[in-house]
């Protein structure tokens, strides 16, 4: 039997993909050049600070087997030949969760709650609520769908948007050209866009001067869809409300107004960040495994470099 060479970033990765028959399954960080010429798949850390994949120049590599969804500017940091794969059907329900959650902690005020425990105020106030809202659900990939079927028994209209417009499973998808028709009549925009100069600050000041005064934007998708200082402005201006999981700037400076701003929600980039990403990435990567004995293509390729 053909046997593959994997390096996976954690001891704790290697052990549960060890019992594959064929696989050569080792430990390699990415914080050192590679112990091996050749290795079959290469699955860098995830979420790093700064990018290992230089490390591979050099390095004869099947593929690159990402833990991230997203993969903006991953491109330019692989060499030359590199095959690259995104880890769709691993983050989807997390991010879906989250953005649930943040659509929820601000339409019902659950962040004044929290605020208020802290002193033991007890003041009702009369919330927002999701139920009969119109939300467009702004990207409709993975995410965007996972997000939809969430949502739906919160009894809303959602109108999902898209790159272009299309019916899909008996659902009208809007393309983003409609945007302008689309946003004044809208309560909440929960964006989940992949990052890059398509999307770069797709949600601006003509947007956001298009929604009507309080509406609510969620950002579970890259922190340069929205442009952060048309959306300050219109916060301050207009009550315009917003809850962030990704911002720009990333990290969010401790100065920066978002953190102190009435109506704005901010979480640190924990989209994916639950205890349900383990076993995906593991279920992934051993499909990829068995895709490559089988001489088969790998599976959530999106570059070729």
């Amino acid at each position: 039997m053909a046997s593959i060479s994997v390096s996976v970033p954690s001891a704790r990765l290697a052990e549960d993909l060890s019992d594959i028959e064929g696989a050569d399954v080792f430990v390699w960080k990415m914080d050192a050049p590679s112990p091996r010429p050749r290795i079959d798949v290469v699955v860098p850390p995830y979420m790093s600070k700064g990018s290992p994949l230089p490390l591979l120049e050099g390095v004869e590599v099947g593929l690159v087997q990402g833990q991230a969804i997203g993969y903006e500017g991953i491109e330019d940091r692989l060499p030359a030949g590199s095959v690259f794969a995104n880890a769709a059907t691993v983050h989807e329900a997390a991010t879906a969760e989250l953005a649930v959650a943040l659509t929820l902690t601000a339409q019902r005020g659950i962040d004044r709650f929290v605020r208020a425990q802290a002193t033991g105020d007890w003041t009702p106030f009369q919330a927002t609520g999701l139920a009969d809202r119109r939300v467009v659900l702004l990207g409709y990939g993975g995410v965007g769908k996972a997000i939809a079927a969430r949502l739906a028994p919160f009894e809303v209209e959602l109108v999902p948007v898209a790159s272009s417009a299309r019916d899909e499973d008996g659902i009208r998808v809007h393309s983003v050209d409609e945007l302008p028709e689309l946003l004044p009549g809208v309560d909440i925009v929960v964006a989940s866009l992949p990052g890059g100069d398509g999307t770069r600050h797709i949600i601006d000041d003509a947007f956001l001067a298009a929604l009507p005064d309080g509406a609510l934007v969620v950002n579970v998708g890259r922190g340069s869809l929205i442009d952060t200082d048309a959306l300050v402005a219109h916060v301050r201006s207009r009550g315009i409300r917003a809850a962030l999981d990704v911002t720009d700037p990333e990290p969010l400076p401790a100065d920066h107004p978002l953190w102190t701003l009435d109506g704005v929600v901010i979480a640190p980039h924990v989209g994916g960040a639950t205890d349900a990403m383990h076993p995906r990435i593991v279920r992934l990567l051993r499909r990829q495994i068995g895709h490559l004995l089988a001489g088969e293509e790998p599976e959530n390729v999106v570059i070729r470099t």
